[in-house]
């Protein structure tokens, strides 16, 4: 999850403070988050991010990249050519910079706004965010960030749980952001493709599991035109 780069004074006071004890939750989750997040990935998606990291290229941004979890599965020629991630949570980057000594990668990790990234347009050739657009406050925003900084016909690639296929888990879901999206800003109903489809990417690889609660698509930014 992703820092406030602009910090909680820049907007409304209640925005502010919601945004400040949402990142200490996630300060205080970092040491667990790895154990939960192995039991939700043996049942509901294994092998999707190593199916998604496997696709990178080149220079490769990971937004919200937590405690690390996907910096085994980049091919050796991505962290080659440069790996970035970027951690709203303070706690979660320490726990991934640990994680990046022992694999010993030459990786970039920062504290960073998912919705507000300090880095330059066409930056990168792929941009990574898996399992994170679901808890971060206004996911369209990270989304049209992810696009800006990946260069002309680079590549986008997307993992999350969604919106369910079957209608009593999309009840399930609803029930369950009443609570969520208040303690945790945890959003289950929200699909990434969508905005994907509406600002023009080229969807090149699309799958959806688990009754179509697991979603995860690549997808190329428009090329520039020729002159």
């Amino acid at each position: 999850m992703a820092d406030d780069a602009t910090g909680p004074d820049a907007r409304p006071p209640s925005t502010g403070r919601r945004l400040h004890r949402l990142r200490r939750r996630w300060d205080r989750e970092a040491g667990a988050y790895d154990r939960a997040m192995a039991v939700a990935e043996r049942r509901l998606f294994p092998g999707v991010r190593q199916q998604v990291c496997a696709l990178a290229q080149g220079r490769t941004l990971e937004v919200a990249v937590g405690t690390g979890l996907n910096l085994a599965h980049y091919p050796a020629a991505v962290v080659a050519a440069g790996l970035t991630g970027v951690e709203w949570s303070p706690a979660m980057l320490d726990h991934a910079r640990r994680r990046a000594a022992d694999l010993d990668l030459d990786v970039d990790l920062r504290l960073g706004d998912a919705q507000d990234l300090d880095l330059p347009d066409g930056a990168f050739d792929t941009v990574v965010c898996t399992f994170s657009l679901c808890a971060i406050a206004d996911h369209e925003a990270a989304l049209a960030e992810m696009a800006r900084v990946v260069r002309p016909g680079g590549l986008v690639l997307l993992a999350d749980h969604v919106v369910s296929t079957s209608w009593p888990l999309r009840l399930g879901q609803a029930v369950a952001e009443l609570v969520s999206v208040p303690l945790a800003g945890e959003h289950f109903r929200r699909r990434p493709l969508r905005w994907v489809e509406e600002h023009g990417l080229d969807v090149e690889r699309h799958e959806r599991s688990r009754r179509g609660v697991i979603e995860w698509v690549a997808a190329r930014t428009p090329a520039r035109p020729a002159p």
